[in-house]
């Protein structure tokens, strides 16, 4: 019997994009639409085989491809070119709140979004206390989600999707929302499901969570898949390709800029210390800031900005959110900025680099800087390690 439960064979996958921005432009090139259209190959030839009881982590920059490969694995796009088999029942959460409908109850969405997923209303009925119970959200359950927090949403969406019993469980970022306790849950969770013996595909930017969590990595760039193997090795292959990327930024060093396209973007991050040249080693226990520019191309409404600072390896040392200050981020039309100043920076010697990240308050990703910007502490305290802490010493003779 075959041990694959799903296969790729030479698939492409092609978007179009039609570059006429306006009605009016429209209006003017009526009849004269493929002048204005352009194709965009998102994928390009990818050949993979996902064996039974595997985890498999799919990294890569912004727009390699990553979400429309495990979409195209769960059967939600379908190739352009090329061929996909899969068998077993699959759960994915590749969105939040995907398949929620806003003026249902969480009681009628569970019941919805797990039909969709392939149960019986007996079987949801055998399962449906666990659900709500991991999702931690009984006393909101027979509310309208609309008035979820974005919280509540990736945690009820989290509970249906790992309670319909998969053979196949797709995720795409949806971990990187959510608080601690509930992240370890969701972690917890998918370790379980590996010694269950099930097959999960992720999408991760966290390397930390990838070397965790993934027996098998593939990196893709471009549409193309540059790396299909070992975890270590291919996050090490990520990494490299992120320190090439670099040479092709404005500046490379404290200060990262990134062009946009008529979207919302981040444009510039910048780590500085006072009386400290840009781009400078920093100095451990002094003050460090770190500011975060962005341009909003239309009206969203409150945002929500995030940083990481993550060591060499990419190991997260540090998260912080806007939602963890009480505060919102302005999401009207034009450019923005705002910045985080830490008192004290208890940063040990070494590189590190900074994951900046702008989201909805549902959850979904809006943009994220890449390559990373990377600055170098130098810590005058004795000591070695990513932490940096003032000590002295005292002794005595008790006899």
């Amino acid at each position: 019997m075959s041990t694959t439960i799903a296969r790729l064979e030479d698939v492409s996958k092609r978007f179009t994009i039609h570059q006429q921005r306006s009605l009016k432009e429209k209006i003017v090139n009526f009849g004269r639409g493929r002048e204005f259209r352009k194709d965009f190959w998102a994928l390009n030839d990818i050949n993979l085989e996902i064996e039974f009881g595997t985890t498999v982590g799919l990294v890569g920059h912004n727009g390699s491809g990553k979400s429309t490969l495990l979409k195209i694995i769960g059967g939600i796009l379908a190739p352009t070119t090329g061929s996909v088999a899969r068998r077993g029942r699959m759960a994915a959460l590749l969105e939040l709140g995907a398949g929620f409908h806003h003026d249902l109850t969480g009681r009628e969405n569970v019941y919805l979004n797990a039909s969709i997923l392939g149960l019986s209303k007996k079987e949801i009925d055998r399962v449906f206390d666990t659900i709500v119970d991991f999702s931690g959200i009984e006393q909101f359950i027979d509310t309208q989600v609309k008035f979820y927090s974005s919280g509540m949403y990736v945690r009820l969406a989290f509970a249906v999707a790992v309670h319909v019993d998969p053979d196949l469980l797709l995720v795409d970022e949806v971990l990187a929302v959510g608080d601690e306790p509930f992240q370890r849950k969701c972690i917890d969770k998918i370790v379980e499901f590996q010694r269950e013996g099930r097959t999960i595909v992720v999408v991760s930017h966290s390397a930390a969570q990838v070397k965790q969590l993934c027996d098998r990595v593939v990196v893709l760039d471009h549409g193309l898949m540059l790396f299909d193997g070992d975890t270590a090795e291919g996050v090490r292959v990520l990494q490299r390709g992120y320190e090439r990327g670099e040479t092709s930024m404005a500046k490379v060093g404290a200060v990262v800029e990134q062009e946009f396209a008529n979207k919302t973007a981040i444009t510039r991050i910048e780590v500085s210390q006072p009386e400290i040249e840009t781009g400078d080693v920093f100095i451990s226990g002094e003050p460090l800031s770190i500011t975060y520019r962005y341009r909003v191309a239309q009206n969203e409404g409150p945002l929500v900005a995030s940083i990481m600072i993550e060591n060499a390896d990419r190991d997260c040392l540090y998260l912080l959110d806007t939602r963890m200050l009480g505060q919102s981020v302005n999401g009207n039309l034009g450019e923005h900025e705002l910045t985080f100043n830490f008192a004290v920076a208890l940063i040990g010697s070494g590189e590190y680099f900074v994951r900046a990240q702008l989201w909805l308050p549902d959850g979904r990703l809006m943009d994220e800087l890449d390559p990373l910007p990377r600055f170098t502490m130098s810590n005058l305290h004795p000591g070695a390690g990513v932490i940096s802490m003032d000590v002295s010493m005292s002794s005595r003779t008790l006899a």
